[in-house]
């Protein structure tokens, strides 16, 4: 399926949202953060939703936007982290665009992450184990739905634009 929009998948820390705008940019595409999204709906922070609702609620309005977001055409779409966990999201993912895996280390996603108090999932003793398990929860679920995956640990966002633009432009016969 040729499609213009691509969206990224990952762990929290990946690289989704920077090198989903700097792709933006490369493609003149508009591009939307799908936690900003809800965010910007909601009139409040991730952490505040998962506070009063939890992860269910939060995985709901996420499903919600998720379905909202893809039905748009040309456009760049960062992920939350765990948006691939449903089904639904999956689908609605591989059946309207491109999807990238941007994959990341668990200690690259640790330094990344360490000064940032806007992840819930993070607010806990030991953070690497922690992330160590989503990464196992999660990475069958990514490679399901990835189209494309590269590593973010160690390329420079610029090299992982270009490696994303080349595999994307092959598939869609994209001048």
């Amino acid at each position: 399926m040729t499609s213009e929009n691509i969206y990224l998948i990952g762990l929290m820390g990946a690289g989704k949202t920077t090198i989903g705008r700097q792709l933006a940019k490369a493609l003149k595409l508009p591009f939307y953060d799908s936690d900003k999204a809800i965010e910007e709906s909601t009139g409040v922070d991730i952490p505040t939703i998962f506070e009063f609702e939890g992860e269910e609620g939060f995985r709901d309005r996420e499903q919600k936007m998720i379905q909202k977001l893809t039905q748009l055409q040309g456009i760049v779409l960062a992920t939350g982290g765990g948006a691939i966990l449903r089904e639904e999201n999956r689908n609605s993912l591989k059946g309207n665009g491109y999807v990238v895996y941007l994959q990341c280390p668990v200690d690259r996603i640790l330094e990344r992450t360490r000064r940032d108090t806007q992840r819930p999932l993070l607010r806990t003793d030991n953070p690497k184990e922690r992330l160590q398990q989503l990464l196992e929860q999660r990475q069958p679920l990514y490679l399901s739905c990835a189209d494309f995956k590269i590593d973010t640990g160690v390329l420079k966002s610029k090299t992982v634009v270009s490696r994303i633009l080349e595999e994307y432009k092959e598939v869609n016969h994209y001048e």
